[in-house]
This record gives structure tokens, sequence and C-alpha cells, in this order.
């Protein structure tokens, strides 16, 4: 059975998709087999991603499928080493199922109290109906240059009791040209902006590791 990795929302524009993307992507570049399991069928962000990069012959291969259930989504997840959940722009029942099955729950947020105040209420219901507070973690996604604002998100979140990624993913023109290409945040023209997103694939696949291990001890 495939590790599984949610990504959630309670509303949308707050790097969710891209989070998705970044997340296969780096995992299948190491040598995972990896599916993205596209559940918000209003937009198909990751479906038309996922069909420019196949057009355009880009490796490594990521498959992406659409799925208006969570069941279907899975029913081949013994194929697979990860596959990747991106769910619905806001939150909705099929959120919670998401992240009863998932190892690890990434809820992205920006910087403003718009976004993160609805980001915690999520992440409560989500614990209040039985989800374990440390399978979830928040990024701090489409990020501006203030290091304050960052900090005193960071220190909102903490205080609400989660965890939060180490590095931040910011908001750059070159993210958006990269995925129009049918690339991630990666992969993209700037070497810079590669290894920022890097960092933050690798806080995921660090906070994956040790619930894993975590589970496989008790």
């Amino acid at each position: 059975m495939a590790h599984i990795i949610g990504v959630v929302s309670q509303k949308g524009g707050v790097g969710k998709s891209t989070l998705t993307r970044l997340v296969a992507r780096e995992f299948a570049q190491q040598g995972w087999d990896v599916k993205i399991a596209d559940l918000d069928v209003s937009q198909g962000t990751c479906v038309e991603w996922g069909r420019i990069r196949q057009k355009n012959g880009v490796a490594p291969l990521i498959r992406v499928e659409s799925f208006g259930r969570l069941e279907p989504a899975l029913a081949d997840a013994e194929r697979f080493d990860l596959v990747v959940i991106d769910g619905a722009p806001h939150a909705t029942a099929t959120t919670l199922d998401i992240a009863r099955v998932c190892d690890l729950v990434v809820i992205p947020t920006g910087l403003s109290l718009d976004d993160l105040r609805p980001a915690v209420v999520l992440a409560h219901e989500l614990v209040r109906k039985g989800v374990a507070a440390d399978k979830l973690v928040f990024v701090l996604a489409r990020v501006g240059e203030s290091v304050a604002s960052m900090e005193d998100a960071r220190r909102f979140l903490a205080q609400a009791g989660y965890d939060v990624a180490q590095h931040e993913l910011p908001d750059r023109i070159g993210y958006q040209r990269a995925m129009n290409a049918g690339l991630a945040a990666s992969e993209s023209a700037h070497r810079t902006l590669n290894e920022k997103a890097e960092a933050v694939a690798q806080d995921i696949a660090d906070r994956l590791t040790a619930l894993v291990s975590r589970r496989e001890v008790a």
C-alpha cells in the first residue's frame, strides 16, 4: 500500500495544487512511483498540468488522474509508492475522509489572518473528529518578503497548537511560468526558486518519514 499525503485547504488560492505538484515531483525524482489523485473536479488543475507535462515529455513520469470520490482514487494505491491527494478548493465532507486515510496532511496557508483563521478552523475540526494533530503540518505558501509577517504567522499557528514547515514557498512569477509548462515549482528556470521549493518538499518528506517511523515502532 502506498504512503498517502493529502493536501487540503479551507479556501482556494493558498497554493494547494502548487504544493501537490511539488511533492509529487520531488518524490518521483527520487525514484518513487507517484500518482496525483486530483479531487478538485471543478478546476482539474493538476490533471491539466499532468497533460501538459506528458505532452512536453517532462521526466520524471507522474501519473495524474481526476476523481469525484476518494474510494476510486485509492483503489489502485498498492501499485504506487506514494499517492498525493489534491483536495477540493474548499473543505468538504471528503476532506475529513482524506485526512483519516493519509499518513500526512499538508495544509497550505497565506500570511494574512483571512487565510490563517480558516486554516486553523479546518485543522481544529479535523482534530475534533479524530484526526491526530501530529498528522497535520502547515506550510506557508505564496508568501511575500516580510520576515515579520512570516514570524507572526508561525506564532499564530504555534499558539493554535500546530506544527509549521521550516521553509516557506514564496509567491513568484517563475513558479507560475514553470507550472504553465507542466513543471513543478522545483523545476523553474531559476536556481534560487528551485532551492526554496526543494527545501519545502524536504520538510514534508522529513515529516512523512518521522510519522511512518513512529507508527512502525508503536
